[in-house]
């Protein structure tokens, strides 16, 4: 029989592996990324433009859709890579892929008349991007093995 030593209230904070933060992070990217562009429907003479072919200044055609697309895949293939992809090549493309998007999400702000609604978006993005960054500069490290520096050399057997 063991005995708890722990006070009542006290919960256990497991660490959480890098590749799992910037898996959820990206999901939760992911989310708002869409979220902001299903709420943005709502937008009086929104819809109405879309049914005459137009988003924003912009034709719909397949041009047009293959570019959403493509714009949307990279942050959904983020939450797969980070989970995936071994240490190394996750870091980097994660410290790549995550800044790139900065600039992406920024330009999304150019000309909107709902300023208010989609700067609260960016700003949210800006903070998902940043907590990516951050997890994936600060990766933790393996600690190099101590050498041995005793008399046994190659070879040799102690008895």
């Amino acid at each position: 029989m063991t005995t708890q030593t722990a006070a009542l209230g006290e919960f256990e904070n497991p660490r959480l592996p890098t590749q799992a933060k910037l898996a959820a992070a990206w999901t939760s990217f992911m989310f708002l990324y869409v979220y902001v562009d299903v709420l943005g429907l709502y937008k009086p003479g929104f819809v109405e433009g879309i049914l005459k072919g137009r988003v924003w200044e912009f034709d719909i055609t397949q041009t047009f859709a293959v570019s959403a697309l493509g714009a949307s895949v990279i942050p959904i293939l983020m939450i797969l890579l980070s989970a995936m992809l071994p240490a190394r090549a996750n870091r980097t493309v994660n410290l790549v892929i995550a800044a790139l998007m900065v600039p992406w999400m920024g330009f999304n702000l150019v000309g909107d008349e709902w300023l208010i609604y989609h700067g609260l978006g960016f700003a949210v993005e800006f903070g998902l991007l940043v907590c990516i960054l951050r997890s994936a500069w600060a990766w933790p490290r393996v600690a190099a093995a101590p050498a041995y520096h005793g008399s046994m050399t190659r070879g040799s057997v102690r008895g």
